[in-house]
């Protein structure tokens, strides 16, 4: 042993990505995995010998060569370091991880003089109440630790060398061959070269994923890269934090600038523990001044989550009138915990003067949608199905090799069910057809369902022109401008380059939308109304399902005189068909599509049974204002009531059933007695020769009780659209009304 020269590197620690120890009741020192697939320190199907864990009675021992290479007592070392490099290395050759477990103190000086290196499964993991009451515990660890008793300990000597004082060599857990040694915690390490490597190819903006690839290759083989992926990832994101530092001050310094020059420019630091700043947001006049219009949903795009952006930059962006997207605020994240992300939500919603969206779009992150439960509780979080295709692309690739229908038997799937159910078994139908069923990701992205599959998220607004069509990726606002390898110092020239050409954009729609007529397609009268109210890119999606319906068959199955249900279908295909319900007095319709909850715009299934029951234009509360020209105006649509009044009286299926409904009220009521229907009877009397007088005289100015035409018109403020009762006073009889209503809808 004396004459063998041993290779170690001192620098070796608690291993790449290692998190923080903690200090137990005994003083023992404990490091905890940072995550479930960082460690394999339990290997499984390695063949030779038995099982795991302290029970089962079998001892591990070195084999061949490594027993000259062991430690053994009275070994000496010039340092603390270098004897727990020694054992590391060790271990490498052998097949197992080390950490530090105990120490003792000098009680003169309190330095350290004595040091205890074991094997990463000695000891059980500490189940103590008292250390997980006050933390939920989302993510379950694997159990690691199995009582291995195998260690080295080391004492120091006055001469300042460490020696061996006790050494433990047998395992009681099998030990992992070499092509796997790799992978525990003590032996991953990033070398000075790989370092170069990664920095190089993060620059040009490539991923982990395909950085690890690029190394494998280059070093012929994972197990001679010496880290995991996990690895990669997380060195890329201390990089590109301590990169940050020394520039972050400019980003303060601007922001500074952009509030004293406008004191509506709102921004907001987060500092850490050191008072030092961690994370931002801000938001400029015009974010804050566009959410008031339109923020009914909104989007929060982490796409830099993925590594590759050198900037931890998240915007928040919306829809406005035209379809466009438009900016509601920034944020640089540069702490990514979870209270960070709750500050940021808490603080963006503060600068929105605490008017929380409807629907929020974010990328699918257990951090984030844990935050926005916290501080948006009532508001519908949907996880971006785009990127949920990606990640399909990349976990199941295997899959799309070796069965090239499966991609679009998964979209179908997903974008083309109609129903709840009809999903459900087509998902079923789908993992079975490509014996799927115990595949770990589409099982964790089937749990989280209904926050991205479109027929558990119809019901609710999120501003997209239909349910199946591919919207566009969660960035795109600043698409062409800010990408992976912009860089702090690149950033401001690039993000007010893209307000000014997304600003002109919309200046540009306005212009074409006040001072352009489009084509119309039918001589309907609710096309040419669609046309003044919607912008022109709405007007023109409208008029797409307003055509649409020519193609469409509105058939009546039931009718309860109040509320009429309807089946449409296309001409042809009855066994695809769309249920409508359509309430004839407060002219309201609901369609099983459920497209105007989902995108604001009524859909061709509606617009048919309206064309069947000659209703000629859209009832007002189909018209979203913040669809329309008027959308950043102060005019409301209700201004507009006059003239969509006289439109909705237009409809003869309205006066029909409005009239048919009073008058079975007045029958049910005038049966009751014979005092009664003598009453019923006069004032039927009476009320018929006035709709005759009308009916001679119409187009007249005629009197009518006293009133005129247009006093009858004026007084429809005592009728409510909204819930099709009439606000009647003590005094005024069924038959009174039955006689307003009459000399309202015949006049």
């Amino acid at each position: 042993m004396e004459n063998e020269v041993i290779e170690f590197d001192i620098g070796l620690g608690g291993g790449v990505g290692s998190s923080g120890r903690e200090v137990d009741d005994d003083g023992v020192d404990i490091e905890h995995p940072v995550d479930d697939e960082d460690m394999i320190d339990s290997p499984q199907n390695i063949s030779g010998g038995g099982g795991f864990g302290g029970g089962s009675g079998e001892i591990y021992l070195p084999e061949g060569d490594l027993l000259d290479l062991e430690p053994y007592e009275g070994m000496e070392f010039e340092s603390e370091e270098a004897a727990k490099a020694f054992y590391n290395s060790y271990a490498r050759r052998v097949g197992f991880s080390t950490r530090v477990s105990s120490s003792r103190r000098s009680r003169r000086d309190g330095a350290i003089i004595q040091r205890q290196f074991v094997c990463a499964k000695e000891g059980f993991r500490n189940l103590n109440e008292k250390r997980t009451k006050d933390r939920e515990i989302k993510r379950p660890r694997t159990i690691t630790r199995v009582g291995c008793k195998a260690s080295l300990s080391v004492k120091m000597q006055d001469s300042g060398k460490w020696v061996v004082s006790g050494f433990v060599r047998a395992h009681n857990h099998e030990l992992v061959p070499p092509d796997q040694v790799h992978c525990l915690r003590s032996h991953r390490q990033i070398s000075g070269p790989a370092k170069t490597l990664i920095d190089t190819l993060q620059a040009a903006g490539l991923g982990p994923r395909r950085i690890m690839s690029a190394l494998i290759k280059e070093y012929g083989g994972i197990s001679k890269v010496g880290f995991t992926e996990v690895d990669c990832r997380n060195y890329m994101r201390n990089n590109r934090q301590r990169s940050l530092e020394g520039d972050i001050q400019l980003l303060l310094d601007y922001l500074k600038q952009m509030h004293a020059e406008n004191a509506n420019f709102f921004y907001a630091v987060q500092n850490d523990e050191d008072q030092s700043m961690c994370n931002v947001v801000w938001a400029d006049s015009r974010s804050r001044m566009n959410y008031t219009y339109f923020g009914d949903t909104v989007t929060f795009d982490t796409t830099y989550r993925s590594n590759r952006y050198r900037l931890p930059f998240a915007p928040f962006t919306g829809v406005n009138h035209h379809g466009q997207p438009i900016l509601f605020g920034c944020a640089f994240m540069i702490n990514e915990s979870e209270s960070s992300f709750v500050w940021l939500f808490k603080t963006w919603l503060m600068a929105m003067s605490g008017r929380p969206p409807v629907s929020i779009t974010t990328d699918h992150d257990t951090v984030v949608g844990s935050a926005i439960a916290q501080v948006f509780p009532e508001t519908r979080h949907r996880f971006c199905k785009w990127h949920i295709f990606k990640k399909c692309q990349e976990k199941l690739s295997q899959v799309f090799l070796e069965h090239p229908t499966f991609e679009a038997d998964f979209h179908k799937c997903v974008n083309l069910t109609e129903s709840v159910d009809e999903f459900e078994s087509c998902w079923l139908a789908l993992i079975d057809r490509y014996d799927l069923r115990d595949h770990e990701w589409l099982q964790t992205i089937y749990s989280a369902r209904r926050h991205w599959v479109p027929v558990y998220l119809r019901d609710t607004f999120f501003a997209e022109m239909s349910i199946t069509q591919r919207s566009d990726s969660m960035n795109s606002y600043f698409d062409g401008y800010i990408n992976a390898s912009t860089s702090l110092n690149q950033f401001f020239k690039l993000y007010e380059k893209a307000l000014e050409s997304r600003n002109e954009k919309e200046v540009k729609a306005d212009y074409d939308t006040m001072n352009t007529s489009p084509v119309l397609k039918t001589p309907s009268p609710m096309e040419k109304q669609a046309s003044e109210f919607y912008t022109r890119k709405l007007f023109i999606r409208f008029q797409e399902e307003l055509v649409g319906t020519l193609t469409f068959m509105a058939s009546k199955i039931d009718d309860d005189s109040e509320i009429i249900a309807y089946q449409v279908a296309k001409y042809g295909e009855d066994h695809k068909s769309y249920d409508v319900k359509f309430n004839v007095l407060e002219m309201r319709a609901t369609c099983s599509c459920q497209m105007f909850e989902f995108s604001g715009l009524l859909c061709r299934h509606v617009l048919a049974v309206f064309r069947v029951t000659n209703v000629l234009t859209l009832p007002p509360h189909f018209i979203l204002k913040r669809w329309t020209r008027n959308a950043k105006s102060s005019v409301n649509l209700e201004e507009h009531a006059s003239g969509l009044y006289t439109n909705y009286l237009e409809s003869h299926t309205v006066r029909y059933n409005t009239l048919r409904h009073e008058a079975f009220k007045f029958v049910d009521e005038g049966a009751k007695s014979l005092d009664v229907y003598e009453v019923a009877m006069s004032a039927l009397q009476d009320g018929a020769k006035k709709v005759a007088l009308a009916s001679k005289n119409e187009g007249r100015a005629v009197m009518v009780n006293g009133r005129s035409r247009d006093d009858l018109m004026r007084h429809r403020s005592s009728y409510n659209l909204s819930t099709g009762r009439s606000h009647m006073t003590a005094g005024q009889s069924l038959s009174e009304v039955v006689i307003m209503l009459t000399e309202c809808m015949c006049s």
